[in-house]
């Protein structure tokens, strides 16, 4: 199948030995119920074949959402990080593990990785210094003002060590639409990004004037234990949920646009690496 023909959320490329391997949420019904996460594989971006790689119904969790699904490489094994209900009430990421990117995967965290008491969603892999993090978004929909945070992994990926860290919320940067008291603001799709110069980025997504959004953060002290700046967006027109991966050719963002159900399809975009910033090309 072509691209054009793709309609899923929250696209997340792995790109190894010349193939890439695609994950994203089902768009129809938003990925309620859809029973799991398929990859797609290409060679050249544009032409895909599909095969499912996680039968969530087969372990219980398809009660609720199956959420933006990333693949990442660790210690010789492939972890799955994805967003599904716990007990059909609250939301909260997962970790899955495969010795393949096709999976097909199955439940390697203790349940969820996020506070069971928090609506939370988009857990991402990070590592510093050896430590591995996952970093994700305490939902709108429980708090109002949507916050990004992170917490320390075991190294096994089973479980949370720590208590979370708070980063800041949807309201915080510049460019955030300021509204009456009780507005919800939305955080979405955080992804860390390592730069050419040793410069940390994250991506993330939210709304800027009623439209979906590719934000850009950059930690001036290189670790995401220090202080950062909000730095301007990289998409504003109805796009977000993106990631960066690099291949034989460069470096791309890929995200979904429009953010409206069954229409939403994967976009790649040329993205430079400037050192201080990120520019989409």
């Amino acid at each position: 199948m072509k691209k054009s023909e793709i309609n899923i959320r929250d696209p997340f490329v792995l790109y190894e030995d010349g193939v890439y391997y695609m994950y994203g949420t089902r768009g129809k019904n938003f990925g309620v119920h859809t029973g799991g996460f398929d990859v797609y594989v290409s060679r050249d971006l544009e032409n895909w074949e599909a095969r499912e790689c996680f039968d969530s119904a087969a372990f219980g969790l398809n009660d609720g959402v199956n959420w933006a699904p990333e693949v990442h490489k660790y210690e010789g094994k492939y972890y799955l990080f994805a967003t599904f209900n716990y007990e059909g009430k609250l939301r909260g990421t997962h970790i899955l593990s495969s010795s393949s990117p096709l999976g097909p995967f199955e439940p390697h965290s203790d349940g969820q990785i996020t506070k069971k008491e928090w609506e939370c969603l988009d857990g991402t892999f990070y590592v510093e210094d050896g430590e591995p993090y996952m970093v994700f978004c305490h939902e709108h929909t429980q708090i109002i003002d949507g916050a990004i945070c992170y917490v320390r992994l075991s190294h096994d990926l089973k479980r949370a060590v720590d208590e979370p860290v708070f980063l800041f919320k949807a309201s915080e940067p510049y460019y955030a639409n300021k509204c009456p008291e009780g507005t919800h603001y939305v955080t979405d799709g955080p992804f860390m990004y390592r730069g050419k110069n040793g410069r940390l980025f994250m991506i993330w997504s939210t709304f800027i004037d009623e439209k979906y959004a590719e934000c850009l953060v950059r930690f001036n002290s290189g670790s995401i234990k220090g202080g950062f700046e909000h730095m301007p967006p990289l998409i504003l027109n109805d796009g977000g949920h993106g990631m960066i991966f690099d291949s034989a050719d460069g470096l791309y963002l890929t995200y979904h646009s429009p953010n409206s159900s069954l229409s939403e399809r994967p976009f790649f975009r040329r993205i430079e690496d400037e050192g201080d910033t990120l520019a989409v090309k």
